[in-house]
């Protein structure tokens, strides 16, 4: 029996909650974790609801930190929002504390297998899920620069008026202000994107990606669409054993990073070896050292 369980009934779990019941996905049980136990059963009754509708059969219902025993997936999206004028890395002293009592609630239920951690900021988030549960490195997965890879696609199949799924261009590095576009690498078929767009072309996308973020809070208040579209999109890759490739943060020795990997159903595979300009590597090495720097403090 697939079971996922959510930690955080907010924007982000709640989108990633609604897309697995929309979308097909191997999931029989759904649970919701929220220090408001009212809102979290509220939000199970109204998905409840919709499963008449929806390509799914699952149970879904309001739970606590036992049902993580026997679970598949837990997803991670407590914690304190990112405001207006705020960085991700501004999160990380409010977020440290609580998911220090998340993780050992989590582990104290026989919870043995993989977290998936979306709250920001997600890299530093991820290795202090990695420090804290004393898992396995395969089994603690953030969503790091999927979503900003997603953002570089969409952008990119505008542009050239192509589908996003044959745009094959990521974003590497921190979730955040440090997080680059691997041009080199970047292709559109089989063709390379590096040939196709000017400097100041390349430069003015990668920009609106990085972005995106402070641009739709200072409209909507939040970011929760794309993040719950990646959320399902690695839990796909899990549950289906796929061996998908998903950009997503892991460990890089010390560090949590975000870089190509491969992902199945034991987790995290293995990174990919991509080859980056000395341009791109002298960012990604000081994008490793923002996320490095802000755990130190």
């Amino acid at each position: 029996m697939n079971k996922i369980v959510i930690i955080g009934c907010g924007n982000v779990g709640m989108s990633y909650a609604y897309a697995l019941v929309n979308q097909k996905c191997n999931v029989d049980e759904l649970v919701l974790i929220d220090i408001n136990k009212e809102k979290a059963e509220g939000e199970a009754d109204d998905l409840n609801h919709s499963i008449p509708y929806s390509p799914n059969n699952m149970s879904i219902k309001a739970g606590d930190y036992s049902d993580c025993k026997g679970a598949l997936i837990v997803m991670i999206a407590a914690g304190a929002n990112q405001n207006i004028g705020e960085t991700r890395l501004d999160l990380i002293h409010k977020n440290t504390a609580i998911f220090r009592s998340i993780i050992s609630s989590v582990m104290a239920s026989g919870f043995n297998n993989i977290f998936l951690i979306a709250t920001n900021p997600v890299d530093a988030m991820s290795y202090i899920t990695y420090e804290h549960s004393c898992l396995p490195a395969s089994k603690i997965i953030g969503t790091g620069t999927s979503l900003d890879t997603a953002r570089l696609r969409y952008l990119l199949s505008r542009k050239f008026e192509i589908s996003p799924k044959n745009v094959h261009a990521y974003v590497l590095g921190e979730h955040g202000d440090s997080e680059f576009v691997a041009w080199s690498s970047a292709m559109i078929g089989s063709v390379k994107i590096d040939t196709m767009l000017t400097q100041e072309e390349k430069n003015t996308i990668s920009e609106e990606v990085k972005n995106s973020a402070y641009e739709i809070i200072k409209k909507k208040g939040n970011t929760s669409y794309g993040i719950g579209m990646c959320l399902v999109r690695i839990t796909n890759a899990i549950l289906n054993d796929e061996n998908a490739i998903i950009t997503v943060s892991a460990l890089d020795k010390d560090t949590y990073i975000s870089s190509p990997c491969i992902i199945n159903s034991k987790g995290l595979k293995r990174r990919l070896k991509i080859d980056l300009s000395k341009e791109e590597q002298e960012l990604y090495n000081k994008s490793k050292e923002v996320i490095k720097n802000s755990l130190e403090r």
